[in-house]
């Protein structure tokens, strides 16, 4: 479900995608990932730049009642100087306060999930000890990993989508089928949590995706 001012959010525990693009019309694959699971139930798509086109996050209210209405929250961006798109780290600033989030009596995101899916133009390869950007992947990430943390959340691997720029249709269309399969798992309450913290990004390895027949 694509999120709308005025949409009402619902009340039983689902994923939500925090989608933050600074210019995701001329995106190619944020805007595939978007629209991979835009039609999947029980996974809300709050676009951060379509509401609030200001780069002015007025309504920390609705933001945490979004929080609380969900299990499990992604944070889909691009990889900006091996960080995220400045909107994002405003609505952590702003969104995560103490005394609701982390400190005294800030327990309302405890036992939560927090992922990060992400694109970047840089290869795999260049991700390492021995890569042009000398550190890994999950390295670049441990701020928002210890903000989960501090905020007694479970943070798991990110999905993520390397060399971007030189990607063809059918590895955009391929990619964002590997997305949909991991965000329909991923709204699920029971997960194979030991499994996921040994992948370096959930992409890696999709088996855990596919479903035990029943």
């Amino acid at each position: 479900m694509l999120l709308r001012r005025g949409t009402r959010i619902a009340s039983e525990p689902h994923l939500l995608v925090l989608l933050c693009h600074p210019n995701l019309g001329r995106s190619r694959v944020n805007r595939a990932m978007r629209d991979a699971i835009a039609d999947l139930d029980g996974v809300t798509i709050h676009d951060l730049y379509e509401s609030y086109p200001d780069s002015d996050i007025d309504n920390v209210p609705f933001e945490q009642e979004l929080l609380l209405a969900h299990h499990t929250v992604v944070l889909q961006h691009p990889f900006y100087w091996y960080s995220t798109p400045p909107l994002l780290k405003e609505w952590m600033d702003l969104v995560l306060t103490w005394g609701w989030a982390y400190g005294r009596g800030g327990i309302q995101l405890r036992g939560k999930r927090m992922v990060n899916a992400l694109t970047t133009g840089g290869a795999e390869r260049a991700y390492g000890p021995e890569g042009f950007n000398r550190f890994t992947l999950r390295q670049f990430l441990t701020p928002i990993e210890q903000t989960a943390v501090l905020c007694g959340m479970v943070y798991l691997p990110p999905f993520a989508v390397h060399g971007t720029h030189r990607l063809q249709a059918p590895d955009i269309e391929r990619a964002a089928l590997e997305y949909r399969a991991a965000i329909d798992t991923l709204r699920d309450a029971n997960l194979p949590l030991q499994r996921l913290m040994a992948l370096s990004r959930l992409n890696a390895d999709l088996s855990w995706t596919v479903r035990e027949a029943s």
